[in-house]
């Protein structure tokens, strides 16, 4: 073994995957030797998915992964609307208070069975049950006593609006007409499960020797920390994909997910695997694509601890960032947002937030007991390990000191060790992002509820969570505009419970032997239409 090698690896210098890698190339076994090789497609996750079970999921790496091993009741149309999958069809009943969905009947588990109706209700279920944690329940907190049951103040789940009257049929009861609760049945965590293999198998039923799924692709392997394998599903009822197999790694290191790119050695990146600085060149290249996403980048804080208990602190450090700075730093066509509902979305209004203004940012922080920043306590601000997170903490973090004379430290961790901090120990300034689950407001305004699991700062108000209840069951666009109007005033300006910081736009680039890839504004990368092009070219 090179001596070198020995020294890196013994100073614990080389992260897992990277150690894999120099190991099997310098045994002549390297796993991205196969180019050219139409049948396999290699993606980069970019990172470690914590979880595969769809009910404790919360991020995109894991999602990327479910998307393409199932699918739900519906999924989304080349305009975002919801179309039906499992479901063949569905009625809207009592004036938007009932829906009943009626499922195919020619699809199957990878073990065989049929997918029934009880699989969806024994999913929707277990989300709910509070000893599942999940943090995605109160997605359908709009069922009749689904947040009474998920709260503990239900014991009975027989009483939640959801049941299946037979095999092909479920029928859902709603609180109240909720103008966009089928499109969250296109999302990942209502996707059906099996009751007899998660009882079987417990927290082991996601791996590959146990899982039994109904989509595109089967989980073949999972090599922790460095790679997952999916074969293509020959039953899937929609057709088997024209790509045998799918490989995807978990290089947290952009330069050398490029570099492995550009090897041919992977086939997809996107913009958690391209280093900032190289999407200018990159852009005038084949298959590279930038397209506007329905998610948003933003800054939280722990508002139960001080100094950030003060909303005067808080409207202070919002007012000291110049945010026409990131998209010059960042290279991605990154567009600046002081509000938190996304362009493209219902609602959505720029003139909503805290705009650059270090005068009153610095009169804010004097009143509040730390003229120029003197005697402020010591903070960190946290963010996983990316390298454009880095560039904008680091930019935030000279902002502040330039505008407030504040000092800040910054704290960068792997995203599963960060994302677990955020739910038990959230610190005092944190890095976060969200992109959109379904295209509706409601889906990014009900992440700051008293009782979203993703509400990281931990931040309540009696007076938005009224407002999103009210535009939830308001069926007129006109008047939703105006309750979210107000509910994002109090969120980024009154109570300044998070700082938005732009609207992201995903880069991504395909190696262009295939097509089929498409990117929406839901930046999921679904991969069952992917094929070579020479077989498109043959037809």
């Amino acid at each position: 073994m090179n001596l070198t090698l020995v020294f890196l690896f013994r100073k614990g210098r080389l992260r897992p995957v990277f150690a894999l890698l120099i190991l099997l190339i310098f045994s002549g076994c390297n796993p991205f030797s196969r180019g050219g090789d139409d049948k396999v497609f290699r993606v980069n996750l970019s990172t470690e998915p914590p979880s595969l079970d769809w009910s404790l999921a919360t991020d995109h790496a894991s999602f990327n992964v479910i998307a393409n091993l199932m699918v739900g009741l519906a999924d989304f149309d080349k305009s975002l609307k919801p179309v039906p999958i499992v479901a063949k069809s569905w009625n809207v009943l009592e004036r938007g208070r009932r829906i009943v969905f009626h499922l195919r009947d020619d699809l199957t588990w990878s073990d065989g069975k049929k997918v029934t109706a009880e699989d969806f209700e024994y999913s929707w279920k277990r989300l709910l049950d509070p000893k599942t944690a999940s943090q995605y329940a109160y997605i359908l907190f709009d069922i009749v006593n689904a947040e009474e049951f998920n709260q503990g103040k239900l014991a009975d789940a027989d009483q939640v609006g959801v049941k299946a009257t037979d095999e092909r049929t479920l029928e859902v009861r709603l609180k109240h007409p909720a103008p966009y609760f089928l499109s969250i049945a296109t999302f990942e965590v209502t996707y059906p499960q099996r009751r007899d293999v998660i009882e079987k198998h417990g927290t082991k039923w996601t791996d590959p020797e146990n899982i039994v799924t109904n989509g595109p692709f089967l989980l073949a392997s999972w090599k922790h920390e460095n790679e997952i394998q999916l074969k293509a599903n020959p039953n899937f009822f929609l057709g088997k994909p024209a790509i045998e197999t799918v490989e995807m790694y978990m290089i947290t290191e952009k330069t050398t997910s490029l570099a492995l790119y550009e090897q041919g050695k992977l086939d997809f990146l996107d913009n958690y695997s391209i280093p900032t600085l190289e999407k200018p060149r990159l852009s005038k290249g084949p298959g590279f694509r930038r397209v506007p996403q329905l998610r948003g980048e933003y800054y939280g804080f722990a508002v139960d601890r001080k100094p950030f208990d003060d909303v005067r602190v808080r409207k202070a450090f919002a007012m000291a960032i110049d945010r026409s700075v990131f998209p010059r730093i960042l290279h991605g066509g990154e567009q600046p947002a002081t509000s938190w509902i996304p362009p493209g979305m219902l609602a959505h209004n720029p003139k909503i937030g805290l705009t650059y203004n270090p005068p009153e940012a610095r009169r804010l922080l004097r009143e509040a007991g730390y003229p120029e920043g003197k005697g402020f306590p010591r903070v960190t601000v946290s963010y996983n390990t990316l390298e454009h997170h880095k560039l904008v903490a680091e930019a935030i973090q000279g902002m502040w000191q330039r505008n407030l004379g504040v000092v800040v430290q910054l704290e960068n961790q792997d995203w599963k060790v960060y994302l677990k901090k955020l739910e038990t120990d959230p610190p005092p300034v944190f890095r976060s992002g969200w992109g959109a689950d379904y295209p509706d407001p409601d889906n990014f305004m009900k992440l700051f509820t008293s009782l979203s699991g993703n509400n990281h700062g931990r931040w309540k108000s009696p007076r938005y969570d009224e407002l999103l209840e009210e535009a939830a069951r308001e069926m007129s666009e006109k008047k939703r505009i105006r309750l979210y109007d107000e509910a994002q005033k109090i969120l980024c300006e009154t109570e300044v419970a998070i700082m938005p910081l732009f609207v992201v736009v995903e880069s991504t680039v395909l190696n262009p032997r295939f097509t089929g890839l498409e990117y929406n504004s839901m930046s999921r990368m679904v991969l069952r239409h992917v094929r070579p092009k020479k077989v498109s070219s043959e037809k």
